[in-house]
């Protein structure tokens, strides 16, 4: 992948691109500048997307501007401004606005690269009862959740330690969301929605398609506080999402709890021996939150 720069949108040096009209790229965010780079790198790559769906739960108005400007491209653009929060409500309300047969989704601080698009359609197009996931590399050193593999896979049934699939690097197409339904919203697995979601696809027979040529970058942008507070999170809606399996009976979760602990505590003896403060932190966090989030996603869900 070409080396990062910050980039803004320049619509004079935008070149026409090849238009994949099956597909639509849908972005969950905040409404942070840094949505505008990771836009820049979408209009940048070797194809265009038949729509670009953004979920704007900040309300920030240069967002629709934006937009606006890459509509008089000809790239057909849907701004969503929503009340809601939790990135699964972002990205399920721009999943439902789709209106082409597939659909890609990634976040507002990954970057793709420039045949991203190209390749994830083409996966897609021969795969089109599966769900399609690739590459996440680290945009900057605060960044320790990756995967960098380049050999491809096909994963079929759930694993014991974790189920291939980064959410903010996936697509799928309609008829699969029809079968097994959008991203949990429930607040309990608020951080872990994307793991709920691979899961459940797994369960109903979706296999998930791992290519390494379908790549981007993460990029951080939390402080030290916010990372401990993600990590945080991250933990307690793991044991949300863990809990509320076990309610149902599914005690091969119960299983994959059990592994999930057992890493965390060798992460934390690992960073703590190699001085790693930032596994160590991450570690921690699950060995405080796990167990708290599987008990809260035991209890029954009282939402009206």
């Amino acid at each position: 992948m070409s080396q990062y720069q910050p980039q803004k949108l320049d619509l004079a040096a935008l070149e026409s691109k090849p238009i994949a009209e099956d597909i639509t790229v849908v972005i969950p965010t905040l409404g942070r500048p840094i949505l505008e780079e990771s836009l820049y790198w979408i209009v940048s790559g070797s194809a265009w997307p038949g729509g670009l769906v953004v979920v704007d739960q900040g309300r920030n108005p240069q967002v629709a501007s934006w937009l606006d400007e890459l509509q008089s491209t000809g790239i057909k653009t849907h701004y969503f401004p929503s009340d809601q929060r939790g990135r699964a409500s972002g990205v399920n309300r721009g999943l439902e606005l789709a209106q082409t047969r597939f659909v890609a989704v990634t976040d507002d601080d990954c970057f793709v690269d420039e045949e991203w698009l190209e390749n994830m359609v083409n996966h897609l197009r021969q795969n089109p009862k599966a769900i399609v996931t690739g590459r996440v590399e680290a945009g900057t050193d605060d960044v320790i959740v990756v995967v960098t593999s380049q050999t491809p896979s096909v994963q079929r049934r759930p694993y014991l330690t974790f189920d291939h699939m980064s959410g903010g690097n996936m697509g799928t197409s309609l008829d699969v969301l029809n079968k097994i339904g959008l991203l949990d919203e429930d607040p309990r697995v608020r951080t872990a929605e994307d793991g709920e979601f691979a899961y459940r696809a797994l369960r109903a027979g979706v296999p998930i398609i791992y290519a390494p040529d379908v790549a981007l970058r993460h990029f951080g942008w939390r402080d030290e506080d916010q990372r401990s507070d993600q990590y945080r999170d991250y933990a307690i809606s793991h044991g949300g999402f863990y809990g509320k399996y076990l309610r149902k009976g599914d005690w091969f979760i119960a299983l994959r709890a059990a592994a999930h602990h057992l890493r965390a505590s060798r992460r934390w003896i690992k960073g703590t021996l190699q001085g790693d403060l930032e596994a160590r932190q991450y570690a921690q966090a699950y060995l405080a939150g796990l167990v708290p989030g599987i008990v809260a996603g035991m209890r029954e869900d009282n939402r009206q």
